[in-house]
């Protein structure tokens, strides 16, 4: 069993292998063994759901059995997205793991851990911990414990819509008649729940038209990963082709969610952050008037973020991009909310953990108590113009940074968080004399040769020209 590459399966935020070769059956009960134990849940309920993937079931029951070994007491939600998952986290109060490999092919399995309350574990607050010691594990084997734990399985998806509509009071807004691209994913399954009819709830104002709710982890249709473009075209089309008010498109374990406006054009996750942001915020003061409101936003969101928290009286808190420190984060700033250019959306009343089904009825809420169509509305939200994250393959990575350090070397100024920004002499925020803006910031991959470049101005032809300079000294 030495064969496994321990370091390759075991990543920054979460496990996640090729299924057969990186992760079997055994890995999955020496990693549930090393996860008991690391958190001390002899004793304890553990929560495992898994999605629709192929290989899911199995390995979720190999993760029980080695839970149970090691004595945890394991509830099991059977299919269940990711943000179900971090629900069943947080209102039992239990440790949880989640089966999926999010976006990734049908060739991919992993599993997305989390302590007690939906708190986050990456490398540094357990993992790699817990990978240690399933390495021992996988190579002596698993000793059961005097009293090994029970199983019980529990239904949650019902609480976990209850959950959501408590938290977003759809009930009031204009009817909407919503596209939902599910990409085959769980979203197939919670949409139904939460936003149709599949429950006892009452009816909301929403004509839901669905596609590919059928849950099938080969995903037959496209790659349920809505981040990649060419994964959204269905969805574009079909917006327009029902003349529907908006889109919605969920990645696999369905806890990012994109948005489409009326047109087929995408509402920018930075627009979408700053429209919960506000809803918020707003709702943080009607609760505790006075009280000091935090909203999180990591370095690569829009300044329209930062603007809109700030004019809504919020104080903005700026974070590296990575799921478990923006976690962290939330817990130790107590913000109401935090957003991420890569469309995760934080939520203090959801224990701190992202959710893209809850920023998806903020939207609908927001955009559905006015009376502007979808793409005028977000216009307020989306002033500004960004290049989107390019990534390009490097060979020499330093020496690619010391040739942008040079190039902008008195023109900007230079602040080395998360990668390296470079921003406008003038602060890159709007100002009284109206001038032109910058920003840009070079981050390197954690696994990969790759530089990853972000760019915004405050005018096209300006982002334009510097995407392509810093573009070009990247690769050349």
């Amino acid at each position: 069993m030495s064969n496994i590459n321990w370091d390759a399966i075991v990543k920054t935020y979460d496990v996640r292998g090729l299924v057969g070769k990186d992760l079997t059956f055994e890995v999955v009960e020496a990693l549930a063994a090393g996860f008991v134990d690391e958190l001390g849940a002899a004793g304890s309920d553990v929560v495992v759901g898994h999605d629709m993937r192929d290989s899911s079931p199995e390995f979720a029951e190999a993760f029980a059995r080695g839970a149970q070994a090691r004595g945890a007491n394991v509830v099991s939600i059977g299919l269940c997205s990711t943000d179900e998952s971090y629900f069943a986290s947080g209102v039992l109060n239990a440790p949880a793991a989640m089966f999926t490999a999010s976006h990734n092919p049908a060739t991919y399995n992993g599993i997305k851990f989390s302590r007690a309350g939906a708190r986050g574990i990456s490398l540094n607050t357990g993992l790699a911990a817990i990978r240690d010691r399933a390495k021992v594990y996988l190579e002596e084997g698993i000793e059961p414990v005097a009293e090994v734990g029970g199983y019980r399985e529990e239904h949650i998806l019902v609480r976990y819509a209850s959950y959501l509509r408590e938290l977003v009071d759809l009930t009031p807004i204009r009817k909407l008649k919503v596209v939902v691209d599910a990409g085959n994913g769980m979203g197939g399954m919670t949409v139904p729940a939460v936003l149709g009819h599949a429950t006892d709830l009452a009816q909301l104002p929403l004509e839901i038209i669905p596609m590919y709710f059928e849950l099938d982890g080969s995903f037959p249709n496209h790659e349920a990963n809505p981040l990649d473009p060419k994964n959204l075209v269905d969805l574009q089309e079909a917006v327009v082709e029902h003349g529907a008010d908006i889109g919605l498109a969920f990645d696999g374990d369905a806890d990012r969610c994109f948005v489409i406006d009326e047109l087929g054009q995408p509402v920018t996750p930075s627009a979408v952050a700053a429209i919960v942001a506000r809803r918020e915020i707003a709702r943080e003061k009607a609760q505790n008037p006075g009280a000091p409101v935090t909203v999180l936003h990591n370095l690569l969101t829009s300044r329209i973020v930062e603007e809109v928290i700030e004019q809504d009286g919020a104080k903005p808190y700026r974070t590296k991009v990575g799921h478990s420190l923006i976690k962290d984060a939330m817990a130790e700033t107590n913000a109401v909310f935090g957003g991420e250019h890569s469309a995760h959306y934080y939520f203090r009343d959801f224990w701190g953990a992202d959710n893209g089904m809850l920023a998806a009825m903020h939207v609908l809420a927001e955009f559905g108590a006015q009376a502007a169509p979808l793409s005028e509305f977000a216009k307020q939200y989306n002033p500004y113009f960004m290049s989107g994250e390019i990534n390009s393959t490097v060979a020499d990575v330093p020496a690619a940074r010391a040739r942008i350090i040079e190039a902008f070397e008195g023109r900007g100024l230079l602040e080395e968080f998360d990668g390296f920004t470079f921003t406008s002499p003038n602060g890159g925020k709007k100002n009284a004399a109206g001038e032109s803006w910058w920003w840009f910031n070079v981050r390197s991959s954690n696994t990969e040769p790759l530089l990853r470049l972000n760019v915004e101005a405050s005018d096209e032809s300006l982002m334009h020209s510097l995407r392509d300079e810093v573009l070009a000294l990247i690769r050349k």
